[in-house]
């Protein structure tokens, strides 16, 4: 089964990919491993423990097959609490700065879960940096600002974030900063969303709205009553005609959840296409694959 892994990894340039996707359940048995290259680091995801044994010949196996190829190993085993971040080979990672498609992010391997940056969306960071121009964006659930890069990139007029961490808003300044972009077009709040509305709906309307949320996080988000609050609020915050980008990444729903949900909440949105994900997720069943959908406002 390791050797199934080892054959996956194959780094070709700086361009930050998903090596091995186990979460895609293609590889029976290995669905608890994922292996990102963040150049120059790579990284391990465990999510559920294997064994001792396992885990050292895996680790020994994939340092004998890129060592030459990185600087730095680090392994995420999801199932401890905290999951921290240790580099088992190179020189500790801690925080850098990766390009994708030209655009350059900070990242941090000495605090919280994530790195800084979700590969999976990274057609969607395209796809905004594709339509930005000219836009008053809003992004909701901001965490480290990945989509106002992109939308500033794309020549928006200014974005606005919103997210109830401040270290993950720091974060995206750096991102701003790395790519010289003119902070003056970009807000940032470590806001309560939900005790925002009337604040976000003064700086509007807006012209796209992203929405981003974590399926389930305990004290600001579960994904069964509070995307719907959200979806209510969508109508009021966005100019006539102007795009909708509502994502989710929770394999248990399908794409017809948000259909549904946008249906009987907001029925002004028109569902226009779901996006496609990148080839290295791809899933053994595309429908609890990551979920981002194209609506456009039609009041």
């Amino acid at each position: 089964m390791i050797s199934l892994i080892i054959e996956q990894l194959k780094i070709d340039g700086p361009e930050p990919v998903r090596l091995f996707h186990g979460r895609g359940g293609r590889y029976s048995g290995l669905e608890f491993v994922s292996i990102d290259w963040l150049s120059p680091v790579l990284l391990v995801t465990l999510y559920r423990e294997r064994g001792e044994q396992w885990e050292k010949d895996l680790l020994a196996a994939i340092i004998a097959a890129v060592s030459l190829q990185v600087d730095s190993i680090v392994v995420q085993r999801r199932y401890h609490k905290p999951a921290v971040f240790e580099t088992v080979y190179g020189p500790a990672a801690g925080r850098f700065s990766i390009v994708e498609q030209g655009l350059k992010y900070q990242l941090d391997f000495t605090a919280g879960m994530h790195s800084g940056l979700f590969l999976d969306m990274a057609e969607a960071r395209q796809w905004v940096r594709a339509h930005a121009a000219g836009k008053k964006v809003l992004n909701l659930f901001s965490y480290t600002c990945a989509f106002s890069v992109a939308a500033i990139a794309g020549g928006a007029e200014s974005v606005v974030n919103i997210d109830l961490s401040r270290l993950s808003l720091n974060r995206g300044r750096e991102s701003h900063r790395l790519n010289d972009h003119d902070m003056k077009r970009v807000t940032f709040l470590g806001h309560d969303i939900f005790k925002s509305w009337g604040k976000l709906k003064r700086l509007g309307p807006f012209d796209m709205v992203i929405i981003d949320p974590p399926s389930y996080q305990k004290g600001s988000f579960v994904l069964a009553k509070d995307y719907a609050r959200v979806a209510r609020q969508i109508p009021s915050l966005l100019n006539e005609n102007e795009d909708v980008l509502a994502c989710l990444n929770d394999p248990d729903q399908t794409p017809e959840y948000l259909l549904d949900l946008f249906a009987e909440h907001c029925s002004e949105l028109k569902f226009i296409e779901r996006l496609e994900n990148p080839k290295a997720f791809a899933d053994r069943d595309e429908q609890r694959s990551l979920k981002v959908m194209y609506f456009q406002c039609s009041t």
